[in-house]
């Protein structure tokens, strides 16, 4: 079972860590730039590792396969509203005629990621709730997809007219929602009864949605232009390299789920055997009785 600092340590990986490719950008902009441009498809093939590697498997566990793919489509819908919902208010402020420092998109940039940091925070939570290792591959997914999203983030803010100072200052408390998301969301599966696999099922549905409707588009732009077939490379590594910290974090991090599936299988041996030694000591003490 999890605990509370390893949540923290790996949240904070996949919220606070993955800001040095924003921080990159004020001092090297071609150097950010491209770490943006390669670390994107890496990025892809990340999250949808974790999705069919890990959180799909483990949801289904915890649920019958019709309620989780219900739940999987849940997760895509809530993504593409909250999407929908942002570009909709920006352009209403857009078009409504006012210059004011509130119609600025800047504050919708910085809401829109604060929500999206606590999004992946809850997802790396629940994710701890099923085992170590599942947490640890939910973080590093969003490590990867974070990283050339900060370095937008960044940039956009800078475009306009924020101060560096207050760029990382902003950047820094947005990226600690995603470690309160997780921390929250822990502290209530350890105290009460939340519905995990239902979480885990809306996780991977928000990563599938993420790496197919925001990155892979993105991917095939920048693939006409100077990234090419390299692109599709750093996609099925960031396949690979999910698939094997998924076998290997399950392997030797933390043995928990095998314990338990041991002391199961025990158990109903035990229970199995007692069942079946009855009718031998009911013969028994009948024989005696007679």
């Amino acid at each position: 079972m999890a605990n509370y600092w390893q949540v923290l340590f790996f949240s904070l990986v996949g919220g606070v860590f993955s800001l040095v490719g924003g921080m990159l950008l004020l001092s090297r902009k071609k150097t950010a730039e491209a770490l943006a441009r390669y670390s994107t498809p890496f990025a892809a093939g990340a999250l949808l590792a974790a999705a069919f590697f890990d959180l799909l498997p483990e949801s289904l566990h915890e649920l019958d396969a019709e309620i989780a793919a219900r739940w999987i489509l849940g997760g895509m819908v809530l993504f593409f509203l909250l999407e929908h919902f942002l570009h909709w208010f920006h352009h209403h402020h857009e078009h409504d005629g006012k210059h004011s420092q509130v119609s600025s998109p800047a504050p919708l940039i910085i809401a829109g990621d604060s929500i999206h940091n606590l999004l992946d925070g809850v997802a790396i939570g629940a994710a701890f709730l099923i085992d170590v290792p599942t947490g640890i591959v939910a973080a590093i997914a969003v490590a990867a997809h974070e990283i050339p999203q900060e370095i937008g983030d960044f940039g956009l803010l800078l475009k306009f007219g924020y101060a560096r100072r207050r760029v990382i200052l902003i950047n820094v408390l947005s990226a600690l929602t995603s470690t309160i998301g997780a921390l929250v969301t822990f502290w209530l599966g350890s105290e009460s009864e939340l519905p995990v696999g239902a979480l885990l099922a809306v996780t991977a549905g928000m990563f599938i949605y993420i790496a197919s409707s925001d990155l892979i588009p993105t991917i095939h732009e920048e693939s006409k232009r100077k990234v090419g077939h390299l692109a599709a490379a750093l996609l099925i590594a960031g396949i690979v390299v999910i698939g094997i910290t998924t076998t290997v974090a399950h392997q030797y991090i933390d043995t928990g789920h095998a314990e338990e599936e041991a002391s199961a299988h025990v158990e109903g041996a035990h229970y199995d055997t007692g069942m079946e030694d009855h009718p031998g000591h009911d013969e028994a003490y009948d024989g005696h009785s007679q």
